[in-house]
């Protein structure tokens, strides 16, 4: 019998999922399968791929829509039926926002879940689906340890002047400030980070991930010292449907004189802006990149330019800057935008090499290069196991087991 562990990525109308057994080696976890449901609310389809990339399901699996909770009874039957030598010993789940309260990840139970229902404003669109997974798991498998990973906690480490916003003391006394996101993406980076880089890892870094949510990271001695995500995740660049920095000027005048109410002003700015609201045709950057429209033009832009701003405010947080790294699925993939990110910031000494860009890297800096530039797959699923493993192992030290939620 093969101890496994579950890492868990819940959206709004997808589950994703990745499956790692307990080596109990120098590398204690090995991924054995990936997979998500996809189409939760319509007619969803259940995929999985082995380690290797070879897809061993695709079922679909009703013409009813179905929830959470369906797909992850189906996750779990499948992994019992498939595969009988696994058992589950416990489930981890990203969970983008942790609040002022959590720096690490942490054991759930029930006083953890109802803090984290309290955040659910500042994180609508990723917030409510964890928290439905993690109730689905326990009512379905109560006595299966679950352990929240959060996106906010690897930023803890900033300065406070990096987290403070500009208001009165009582308002920021509410956890108004400044938290930042893709911590985990981060956080996976910067532990792969010396065997690509070397010494020169715990220097002055900046870290892109770019994709569907984009946000940027400048890291010293391997940690968060700024970041241009703020208190929710529409902060900093625009992305795929979220406007990013935003006046809050404009919130404003959209509710007082356009007579837009807090419902439409939200839908806007989470739903209808960025890439999508600028292009008027898409929030897929390779749609774009394939796009002869102007206003798609206009969108790729505006996203490299913000990115270039962004970058110059972050080298200033660090005083210069040694390794820049791309990250994410844009980050990963759209080389087109690398190479105008790169050409922007030749005065920083940036220099490109064009044939490694073209074939992913993973270094696409050229040997004359002031800054290093690197192209590194970020991995939260295999973060959010490695945390979870050590969490239950400290509370089995601790004599802490048992069903967390009932």
């Amino acid at each position: 019998m093969t101890d496994v562990i579950l890492a868990l990525n819940a959206g709004s109308t997808s589950l994703k999922f990745s499956l790692f057994a307990i080596m109990r080696d120098t590398e204690p976890l090995s991924l054995l399968y990936r997979g998500r449901v996809e189409g939760l609310g319509s007619e969803a389809r259940f995929l999985v791929y082995n380690a290797m990339g070879e897809r061993q399901e695709n079922e679909q699996l009703t013409a009813k829509a179905i929830g959470h909770e369906d797909a992850l009874n189906v996750l779990l039957e499948w992994i019992e039926r498939h595969e009988a030598r696994l058992k589950l010993i416990a489930a981890g789940h990203r969970v983008v926002h942790g609040g002022t309260l959590f720096s690490a990840p942490v054991l759930v139970d029930t006083s953890v879940l109802s803090y984290l229902e309290q955040l659910v404003p500042l994180a609508p669109l990723h917030q409510p689906h964890s928290l439905t997974a993690i109730r689905a798991i326990a009512k379905i498998r109560p006595q299966t340890p679950q352990v929240a990973c959060f996106d906010t906690a690897f930023h803890h480490t900033q300065p406070a002047v990096a987290q403070a916003f500009a208001l009165p003391r009582d308002v920021t006394a509410l956890g108004v400030k400044r938290y930042g996101f893709h911590g985990l993406s981060y956080e996976y980076i910067a532990s792969v980070l010396p065997s690509y880089v070397g010494e020169g890892s715990d220097g002055r870094v900046v870290m892109a991930h770019l994709g569907g949510g984009a946000s940027m990271c400048a890291l010293r001695g391997l940690r968060s010292v700024g970041t241009s995500m703020g208190f929710t995740a529409l902060d900093g660049l625009p992305m795929g449907t979220r406007c990013g920095a935003l006046d809050p000027g404009v919130v404003l005048y959209l509710l007082s004189e356009q007579g837009m109410s807090l419902s439409d002003v939200t839908d806007l700015l989470y739903h209808r802006s960025g890439l999508l609201g600028v292009s008027v045709e898409s929030s897929e950057m390779q749609e774009l990149l394939a796009s002869d429209s102007t206003y798609a033009s206009e969108a790729i832009d505006l996203f490299v330019y913000r990115i270039g701003r962004e970058l110059g405010s972050l080298v200033a947080v660090l005083g210069g800057l040694d390794v820049l790294v791309f990250t994410g699925g844009i980050g990963e993939h759209a080389l087109p935008i690398r190479a105008r990110i790169c050409q922007d910031a030749q005065w920083l000494g940036v220099r490109l090499n064009e044939e490694a860009n073209r074939t992913d890297g993973p270094k696409i800096s050229a040997d004359d290069s002031a800054v290093a530039v690197w192209v590194i797959p970020t991995d939260e699923d295999l973060m959010i196991a490695r945390h979870t493993y050590e969490v239950i192992n400290s509370a089995g030290a601790n004599n802490t087991h048992g069903p967390p939620l009932c």
